[in-house]
């Protein structure tokens, strides 16, 4: 069955118990989109938004928004201002690691692009140390039960297209600390096949630690049909022992989300996943950037069946 079938399939059978927009204060003039998940920090909810006008691309702030209502997020002032794209965090030991796609530009045009890690025990002084591949984005990291650290990579391009049919892989890898993490040491991340079929794409968006010790895995899963971009939110559970991967399936779709505009008309079906955070009821908050203007957030069942997430996850 193809992706085409497989979302077909998904919005003739979905569950959505909750479907809203999130509003963004103190940034007018700018849309807010493709964030990380929402964190506590210091007994208050946070989250890191894209920050950028409609009619620009590739010119993108990230800033830290604090809850101020359901499904409202103000600007929180007199912090850092990030020139990256697509913000995501993890919690590794103690520390807060947050990564980006910065974008390198030369007399105007863009050149390449980068992961930009920082880290820290304080959002407003974290440390940048360290820098992605060339040209890859959605790298994404988690704190194994060993202590050790997983880290997922996204090689994408027409190398990889030839190779191996999709677009774009997902690599995994294991560290031993945030001091290994290197350019090198993701590129050379094992691939996990079989995950993208012909010219599918996709990556991971947020990784979370199992109780079994396995890795529940959300994400983004793409293909492009008569000039759209089609971007869906998905799941799957992998062994980092075994490195092999089950259960994999659509959660979300764009129709999913409340109506809205998109930045221009290819990424009109576009939900960029960001993550999920676990509800009092048992369900999800499932959070997207939608359209590369705005996020959103669904409700939806808990996608990793019986191996619940473990202690670890805030």
């Amino acid at each position: 069955m193809n992706l085409t079938q497989r979302r077909r399939e998904f919005e003739q059978n979905k569950s959505i118990y909750e479907s809203a927009m999130l509003v963004f204060r103190g940034v007018e003039g700018f849309d807010v989109y493709n964030p990380s998940i929402p964190f506590e920090w210091n007994g208050k909810r946070y989250i890191y938004g894209r920050v950028e006008k409609r009619e620009e691309w590739a010119r993108s702030w990230v800033r830290l928004f604090e809850e101020s209502g359901p499904d409202e997020w103000t600007a929180v002032g007199g912090t850092t201002v990030y020139q990256l794209e697509d913000p995501y965090i993890s919690a590794i030991g103690n520390q807060v690691v947050l990564g980006g796609t910065h974008v390198r530009c030369a007399q105007g045009k863009v050149d390449t692009f980068y992961g930009y890690f920082y880290k820290g025990r304080d959002l407003n002084d974290l440390l940048y140390f360290t820098t992605g591949p060339d040209r890859m984005k959605d790298i994404r990291l988690v704190q194994l039960q060993s202590g050790r650290i997983g880290v997922f990579s996204r090689p994408r391009g027409e190398d990889v297209r030839r190779e191996f049919g999709s677009e774009s892989l997902i690599g995994f890898t294991v560290i031993d600390s945030l001091d290994d993490l290197s350019p090198e040491v993701i590129e050379r991340a094992d691939y996990i096949h079989g995950l993208f079929g012909p010219d599918e794409w996709g990556g991971c968006n947020q990784a979370y630690l199992l109780e079994s010790g396995k890795i529940g895995v959300i994400g983004h899963i793409c293909y492009m049909e008569e000039g759209i971009s089609t971007y869906m939110n998905m799941s799957f559970v992998f062994d980092p022992e075994t490195r092999r991967f089950s259960d994999l399936k659509i959660i979300g779709t764009r129709p999913c989300y409340p109506d809205g505009p998109a930045k221009m008309p290819h990424l009109s079906d576009c939900a960029f996943t960001a993550g999920i955070e676990m509800r009092a009821d048992g369900k999800v908050n499932l959070y997207s950037g939608i359209g590369d203007t705005q996020a959103g957030r669904i409700v939806v069942d808990y996608p990793f069946g019986g191996d619940v997430l473990g202690s670890s996850y805030s």
